[in-house]
């Protein structure tokens, strides 16, 4: 699939893109020197841990870091209409991911099933896009279960199912800070851009509309979750991997100026650096990041089990890297694991590589 060329503020494009890299990397407040890390302006840097027990005292001693963690299973399958995604939390519990937690030092503080209704609207009158009652049902639901692991002091670690959950979950992350009047960023993994609208998608799909519904665009049922729109400013939201974009998600993506870096980019500059321009491009204002991975950012040859693969994707160490590194600045809050697919899987792989994600994620390293 050819390409997509975007003019975001902060991908790299053109021949200038050295000085756009220079200009983003002056500015960065999240880096990695020497074995340090400063999260913060304010906050002073600490050597990096190396063990399992240094990780454990990390974690501790970190700013407003969480030592256990809520499950949040939602077999949602409404936002397309791929066969087998409902089952992507069982296959989850099948590769022991609450066991695979508690035994790199969290606390399982809870696992919550959302209930997804059987029964749907399939189509509406003056409705473009399927299912939205229903998966505005479901987003509440999730929304509250988010909020609420949040507001306990857990991570919400929400397992799908499609990714129109995220609709629910950056929900209740924004709710969460809304309250608190603070900001948090969003880094988005994907093949895809999911920032269709109802009036560019040529599917209807809603899984391939929440991260536009998360910026104020789309069906007003589902982009007035919780009362208030929209859920994450665009300047705090970053695209990593994307390489097979529709074209009005082109535009779109130019118009919000949500940062996008495609697989040209990682292919370029490698993902280490990429991972630093993401977090640069979100400043650091911010209380928290919400982490949101679709599987299918990972090449099919790694990960076979999503619904929709699109091939030249993250390699098995760079999609581990990319959340080792984020799990490094001590600002992750809430994670999504969306898109896997069971029924296209083989041996339950792809479950077990989301399970290793999440423990990346969560700040397990090699050693």
């Amino acid at each position: 699939m050819t390409e997509a060329h975007f003019r975001g503020k902060h991908t790299l494009r053109n021949a200038d893109s050295g000085m756009c890299q220079m200009k983003l990397l002056s500015c960065q407040h999240h880096s990695r020197q020497k074995g340090t890390i400063t999260v913060t302006p304010e906050t002073k840097p600490s050597p990096a841990p190396t063990t399992s027990k240094e990780l454990h005292r990390h974690r501790q001693a970190g700013p407003n870091l969480a030592t256990a963690v809520t499950l949040i299973y939602v077999p949602l399958h409404l936002g397309g209409s791929h066969r087998g995604v409902s089952m992507g939390p069982a296959a989850m519990k099948v590769a022991d991911v609450s066991a695979k937690i508690e035994k790199i030092g969290f606390r399982v503080a809870r696992e919550v099933d959302i209930n997804v209704p059987h029964s749907v609207c399939w189509f509406e009158k003056n409705s473009t896009g399927k299912c939205v009652p229903e998966i505005a049902e479901v987003s509440q639901a999730v929304a509250d279960a988010v909020e609420g692991a949040l507001a306990s002091g857990t991570i919400p670690i929400t397992i799908g199912g499609d990714h129109s959950l995220a609709i629910g979950s950056i929900a209740g992350v924004s709710n969460h800070f809304r309250k608190l009047n603070q900001k948090f960023g969003l880094i988005w993994f994907d093949a895809h851009g999911d920032i269709n609208t109802p009036d560019t998608s040529d599917s209807g799909n809603v899984h391939g509309m929440p991260f536009a519904v998360s910026l104020g665009q789309g069906d007003p049922r589902l982009v007035n979750l919780c009362g208030f729109a929209p859920k994450v400013e665009a300047e705090k939201s970053v695209l990593v991997g994307i390489r097979a974009i529709d074209a009005p998600e082109r535009e779109i993506i130019t118009k919000t100026g949500v940062h996008a870096f495609t697989m040209r980019d990682i292919d370029h500059l490698g993902l280490g650096k990429v991972t630093d321009l993401a977090l640069s491009a979100i400043g650091s204002d911010i209380a928290g990041l919400h982490v949101s991975f679709d599987i299918d950012a990972i090449d099919p040859q790694v990960a076979p089990g999503v619904s929709t693969p699109s091939g030249g994707g993250l390699s098995y160490r760079e999609s581990h890297l990319a959340l080792e590194l984020l799990a490094e600045t001590g600002l992750i809050r809430s994670i999504d694991i969306v898109e896997l697919n069971p029924a296209k899987d083989t041996r339950n792989k792809t479950a077990d590589l989301a399970t290793g994600l999440i423990l990346s994620a969560l700040g397990q390293n090699i050693l």
